[in-house]
């Protein structure tokens, strides 16, 4: 493993553990409730319609299956709340691979090393992609483990199709950050802006499929790519993951490329 890759990895690691223990404790608290769900799924069904009506409903995925171990997992991990949280997690892992040594002063050090500039932006990125499989591969066994336990009924290979478009929302915003830090240099510029299209591009997928003003938007938005395919339904959405794929290549040539004419000052 390169010096520089193993070097941010070991910065990293607090962030990384810190993350999957939230991460993880929330999967273990909401998946570890649905027995009781399916013990009465009538009563929960008309209960979740009720509290969420309206936009909020479409907001949350609709809701209409949520008593099934399928529409519960959909729910609770797959629609809102886990790809905030990992969303939230690679962008904050994201902008400390550029921005955020840049404004601390540290990196002009790490640009003392015989690398090029080219080489520091794909080996941060590297770490930054090795850091972020690290805490999707851990929360996978989780919800796979859970989702036995609790008897949801959901095949394995669904579960791992739904974590793999998790893992590369998470992967397309987190080198989205990455790659606004090595242009600007700016932290909140960079989370600012990711997190600005991350709502967006969530609320005009899930809106967008009943607003007709706004339908047009959903190609331009990752989370179409990453929900419309419904993998904890219908299995690998490959096309749509492979449109996550490019574009965050794209992002991730954009970093080095703004980063080799910007002037940081060694």
């Amino acid at each position: 493993m390169p010096t520089l890759v193993r070097k941010t990895l070991g910065e990293y690691r607090r962030s990384v553990i810190g993350w999957l223990i939230g991460i993880s404790a929330f999967l273990s608290l909401y998946l570890s409730i649905y027995p009781s769900i399916r013990s009465n799924p009538d009563f929960y069904q008309q209960a979740a319609l009720s509290k969420y009506p309206g936009p909020l409903k479409d907001l949350m995925g609709g809701l209409a299956d949520i008593a099934s171990g399928t529409g519960y997992l959909q729910t609770v991990v797959y629609q809102l709340l886990v790809p905030l949280l990992l969303i939230m997690f690679a962008m904050t892992l994201g902008t400390r691979a550029i921005a955020v040594p840049e404004e601390e002063g540290t990196l002009e050090l790490t640009m003392t090393l015989p690398i090029d500039r080219r080489r520091l932006v794909l080996e941060r990125w590297a770490a930054f992609s090795l850091g972020l499989l690290a805490v999707a591969l851990v929360t996978l066994i989780l919800v796979l483990a859970l989702a036995a336990v609790g008897d949801l009924k959901v095949p394995a290979g669904n579960i791992v199709a739904a974590h793999t478009g998790l893992f590369l929302i998470a992967f397309f915003f987190g080198t989205l950050a990455l790659a606004l830090g090595a242009a600007t240099g700016k932290r909140a510029l960079a989370l600012a802006v990711g997190g600005g299209y991350a709502v967006g591009g969530y609320v005009i997928e899930t809106l967008g499929k009943s607003v007709d003003a706004i339908s047009w938007l959903r190609w331009v938005s990752p989370f179409h790519y990453y929900l419309d395919g419904r993998p904890v339904f219908q299995g690998w959405p490959v096309g749509d993951y492979l449109v996550i794929l490019a574009a965050t290549a794209v992002l991730a040539m954009t970093a080095v490329l703004a980063f080799e004419r910007r002037d940081v000052g060694v």
